[in-house]
């Protein structure tokens, strides 16, 4: 089972809690779950039962006990805990590498009209909130609070570019003010936003070099624990993108996946006077799906994603 497995099996779980009644209240049409904080209990989380409990009428923890008895017995599901006052903590099975790359799917991003406001990084966060929103199927929600860049960093477009003005305004949550430095304008590690178009550029190179070498991508079995649960939490990190309609959450997530991804890239390809085999085309197929996921999240984002650098 996925990551975005689990989000519908909580969802079925309580619709079936419903029409049984066991429990009352509306079914929402998505669930947030999100992985589990450091030293927190099991590998994903979710407070739904808050949710659910407001509309029934009863404690948040009868609500997960009645869920967690349910969700016990799915298949992909090796645990369910109920912690807190109400909050369901799952542990999941493995995913094995060759499902992850065959269900990882290009976003589908929607350019929304949004009209050019007075106020550049107003108009950067709403855009780049609707255009997830958009992605997600959710219904857009109120105009997001944004605070404004500084007087003091002047014209911040002319000085450091579209791209690098729109990573700092959208790495920033939308109510705190974004800095502005020099650093946006290296090439190099220090540089967040260079990191991830880069890890991207090296996708397609590393395809382009395979090209060369006469084999191509495959899904199969990979040994890549980092990566894989980078990908594996990719679909979750937008759903929560689009529900607390931050976009933040997933620059943090490219990061985190430009990284991992640039970690993994020198196991991809043969070594020397080594031959192209399955597990190379394993290793590539992960490596185009990582690069896929970066340029759908860079442009979910309004940032541009070369594929060479």
């Amino acid at each position: 089972m996925t990551p975005a497995d689990l989000s519908r099996c909580v969802v079925s779980a309580v619709r079936c809690a419903v029409e049984d009644g066991e429990l009352g209240g509306a079914v929402p049409v998505r669930v947030v779950v999100e992985r589990t904080r450091p030293g927190g209990v099991g590998e994903y989380a979710t407070p739904v039962a808050f949710q659910i409990a407001k509309g029934a009428g009863v404690r948040p923890a009868e609500v997960a006990e009645v869920l967690a008895r349910r969700l016990g017995a799915v298949a992909g599901i090796e645990r369910v805990e109920v912690t807190g006052a109400g909050f369901l903590n799952f542990s999941l099975s493995s995913v094995s590498a060759a499902q992850l790359v065959r269900d990882l799917r290009p976003v589908a991003v929607v350019e929304v009209p949004y009209p050019p406001s007075g106020e550049l990084r107003e108009h950067l966060v709403r855009a780049a909130v609707a255009r997830i929103e958009a992605a997600q199927g959710v219904r857009p929600g109120p105009a997001v609070s944004v605070a404004p860049v500084a007087r003091r960093d002047g014209d911040v477009l002319a000085r450091y570019g579209a791209d690098a003005v729109a990573w700092a305004v959208l790495t920033t949550p939308a109510r705190e003010t974004p800095e502005f430095c020099d650093a946006l304008l290296v090439q190099g590690e220090g540089n967040e936003l260079f990191r991830v178009r880069y890890a991207h550029a090296r996708a397609h190179a590393l395809v382009r070099n395979a090209e060369q070498l006469g084999f191509r991508p495959e899904p199969g079995e990979v040994d890549a624990p980092a990566l894989l649960r980078v990908l594996a939490d990719h679909p979750l990190v937008l759903e929560a993108a689009a529900h607390h309609r931050a976009p933040e959450r997933l620059a943090r997530h490219l990061v985190e996946l430009a990284d991992a991804l640039l970690d993994f890239q020198y196991r991809v390809l043969p070594k020397g006077d080594e031959k192209p085999s399955a597990a190379h085309r394993a290793r590539l197929a992960l490596a185009e799906a990582a690069g896929t996921v970066l340029a759908g999240g860079l442009a979910l984002l309004g940032i541009d994603a070369p594929t060479r650098l």
